[in-house]
Parts: structure tokens; C-alpha cells; sequence
């Protein structure tokens, strides 16, 4: 079965918006995790305006499932994760003032880049994964770069899948999904994944070892409930 990994960053969001601590992150995390998500993930930008970098420490002894943090490896973002030390890092090439991540790494011109800072992580035990789009290039390089796991950047998916052409959605992902397997990489995915087209996304995607879900889960949750929704992107998942 492929893992749900929550990204809880709309909750913090949600929080920021009103001040206070409501609602309270490790709690949301716990019930997310009892109701069989099997990871919490988050984002820290370093303007903090979601998921603040004390939060990644706060949930450091809460998440009891797997604990995925994302970001672009500026020297903060890497001294915070070396002392976090979750799970799995996942390396996200957005730009400062980035409403969201909006493409993956070029594995290519980036190659050095990346090696030295897989190579700490993976020496602190810190599994890692590298944000990158559906080219079979760009996944056959990120191999060079010592990187554990890719995390298939979905936009261009849920665009086109939006507009009934499922067949033109899915085919660079496969052809991705078949190069990572030949070059022995695990396969994550992630961004604008939805209770719509999850399942279809599952189903033709070979080796999808996790997908992290945020957005759409939360705004889903809104009318369907979390536990409920947590439980149909399980049941999808299957």
C-alpha cells in the first residue's frame, strides 16, 4: 500500500491567521496519525508563515509515524533538520517569495549542490528525497546525486487530468515512475493530489512508495470531516 504522508501546513496557517494556538498542532498531529495517516509532513519557509521552524521541533517527539520535513536547503533549513533529524528530508528548489513549490530540482546543472548536502543528511541517518518534474532526464540524474527517494512534482497531473485528457495526464509520470525503478530510486509524489484523482494517479503509477497531501486534504476535510477524509485517501490508496 502506498503511505499517506499529511501535510499539516494549512492547519498552521490557519492558526497563524487568528494568533493563538488554535488549532494546536500536536494535537491535530495526533489525531491524524490515530485516525491511519502513516506521516506528518511540513514546509517551513523562512518567513514562517505557516509552519514556524519551533513547530518542527515541537513535533520532533510528537509524530510516532513517519516525520517528513520539506524545504529549500538554505543553511537554516539544513541546521534545523540536522537537529531534528526526521524520518526524511525532502529537498524542494522554491524561491523565497514561492506561494507554493511550483518545480523540481534541476538534477543536472544542481548535481554538486545536491551531493553535499544528501551526503550530510544521509550521514546523520536522515532518508532523502529531491523534488523533481516528470522528465525521465531529470530523474535518471537525480541517481548521481546520492539521493534515497524523488518526489514527483504533480501539478502538471492534476491540470490536465482536470480537463478529462486522463490518458495525457498520467504518461510522463509512468515514464518517470519506470526510470526511477531502473535506477534504483524509491518514488514519492506530491502537490494538487486530491480525492479526485488519487486513486487513478495510484493505479497507474508502478513502486509509489508515499504521496503527501495538504491542500486539497484540508479543504476537503472542511465538508467531509478529517477522519473521514483521512480514511477515503487510505481507502484510495489501497
Amino acid at each position: 500500500m502506498t503511505k499517506l504522508s499529511v501535510n499539516i501546513n494549512k492547519l498552521a496557517t490557519l492558526r497563524n491567521s487568528r494568533g493563538g494556538n488554535v488549532p494546536n498542532l500536536t494535537t491535530s498531529t495526533k489525531d491524524i496519525e490515530s485516525f491511519g495517516a502513516q506521516g506528518i509532513t511540513i514546509h517551513p519557509r523562512p518567513d514562517e508563515r505557516h509552519i514556524r521552524y519551533e513547530d518542527a521541533r515541537d513535533l520532533k517527539n510528537v509524530v510516532t509515524t513517519e516525520f517528513n520535513i520539506e524545504g529549500n536547503p538554505v543553511p537554516k533549513f539544513i541546521d534545523l533538520v540536522l537537529e531534528v533529524k526526521p524520518t526524511q528530508v525532502t529537498l524542494v528548489p522554491d524561491a523565497v517569495d514561492a506561494i507554493t513549490s511550483n518545480a523540481g530540482w534541476d538534477t543536472i546543472k544542481h548535481k554538486d549542490f545536491l551531493v553535499d548536502i544528501i551526503k550530510t543528511f544521509k550521514e546523520n541517518g536522515i532518508r532523502t528525497s529531491i523534488f523533481v518534474d516528470p522528465n525521465v532526464g531529470m530523474v535518471k540524474a537525480a541517481a548521481d546525486t546520492g539521493t534515497d527517494r524523488i518526489e514527483l512534482y504533480t501539478e502538471s497531473f492534476a491540470e490536465t487530468f482536470a480537463k478529462g485528457k486522463k490518458e495525457e495526464s498520467i504518461a510522463p509520470f509512468v515514464a518517470a515512475a519506470k526510470m526511477a525503478q531502473e535506477v534504483g530510486l524509491g518514488l514519492n509524489a506530491g502537490h494538487d493530489l486530491s480525492l479526485d484523482n488519487i486513486k487513478f494517479f495510484k493505479e497507474h503509477i508502478p513502486n509509489l512508495l508515499e504521496v503527501s497531501i495538504g491542500h486539497a486534504l484540508i479543504c476537503e476535510s472542511i465538508y467531509l470531516g478529517l477522519e473521514n477524509v483521512v480514511n477515503m485517501y487510505l481507502d484510495r490508496l489501497k
